[in-house]
C-alpha cells in the first residue's frame, strides 16, 4: 500500500511497519519463529497519483481540492459531451463544497467514467491535525483503518504469523492470489477462524474442537482479523 504525503515535512518518507497487537497475541499463542507486520511505504507528492491514499494536514486540505477544480474546469472548458458536462458540473458542485469526491455518493457508472481523470480527492484523503503527527506509528495505523482496508492473518506454524493488507470486499480467490499464485490456481477452499474465536479458544486446534472454524468456497469475502488458511493442489 502507498501512501502519499502532501505538504507534511514532519513525516519521514519510506516504509514503515504498522504494529498490530492482535498479530501479536496470535504470534504468542503459535509461537512462530518470526512475526511479519504489514508494510506501507509512505511516497511524496511526485507520485502522489501511484498512491492508494493521502494524508493531508487540515489546514492544507483545501490545496487539494483546488487542485481538482483546475482539472474539472479545464475539462470542462474543453469537451463537447453532454453527458460528461454533465458529470463534471457534477463533481465541480461537489469540490466548491470543499467536499471530498471519493467520499460523495457517486454511481457506480460515473465512479467508473472519472476513473481515467486522475482526480486527487477520489482517493481517501484523511485531514490530520498537527497534534497527531507526535505518534506516527498511531497516524498510520489510524490511516490503514480509514482507507478501507482489511488485516488478515496467516499462520504458517513455526515458520512465521504474517498480517496481510487487502481491499474491503477481497475475496479468498483473491486474496489467496495475493500470497502466492499457485495457492490461487490451486484453491480448493478457506479454512476460516474469527480473531476474537481464536484467542478465546487459545489457538487453533482448541477453535477447531469447539466448532469455530468455518470451511469458505472461493467467493467469500475476507473479513477484518479473519485467520486463513488455504487449502490447495499443488
Amino acid at each position: 500500500m502507498k501512501i502519499a504525503v502532501f505538504a507534511i515535512p514532519e513525516i519521514n518518507l519510506g516504509k514503515h511497519n504498522i504494529k498490530d497487537a492482535r498479530l501479536d497475541q496470535v504470534y504468542k499463542i503459535v509461537k512462530s519463529k518470526k512475526e511479519t507486520y504489514i508494510q506501507i511505504e509512505l511516497v511524496g507528492e511526485d507520485d502522489i497519483l501511484s498512491a492508494d491514499a493521502i494524508i493531508v494536514l487540515k489546514d492544507c486540505r483545501a490545496d487539494l481540492v483546488l487542485k481538482d477544480l483546475e482539472f474539472i474546469e479545464t475539462r470542462l472548458s474543453r469537451t463537447e459531451s453532454e453527458e460528461e458536462k454533465t458529470i463534471l458540473n457534477k463533481l465541480k458542485s461537489i469540490l466548491e463544497k470543499e467536499e471530498f469526491i471519493f467520499s460523495s455518493a457517486l454511481g457506480e457508472e460515473e465512479k467508473r467514467a472519472i476513473s481515467g481523470y486522475g482526480l486527487l480527492t477520489n482517493k481517501p484523503v484523511m485531514p490530520l491535525d498537527k497534534e497527531e503527527l507526535a505518534d506516527q506509528d498511531k497516524l498510520l495505523a489510524r490511516v490503514v483503518k480509514e482507507s478501507g482496508l482489511v488485516s488478515f492473518f496467516i499462520t504458517a506454524g513455526e515458520k512465521e504469523t504474517r498480517a496481510w493488507l487487502i481491499k474491503k470486499g477481497t475475496t479468498a480467490w483473491e486474496a489467496a492470489g495475493l500470497i502466492h499464485s499457485d495457492i490461487q490456481r490451486g484453491f480448493i477452499r478457506a479454512e476460516i477462524i474469527s480473531y476474537a474465536d481464536f484467542i478465546q479458544a487459545g489457538g487453533e486446534t482448541a477453535a477447531k474442537q469447539a466448532g469455530k472454524m468455518r470451511l469458505e468456497q472461493k467467493e467469500y469475502l475476507i473479513q477484518e482479523g479473519d485467520l486463513v488458511n488455504f487449502r490447495f493442489s499443488k
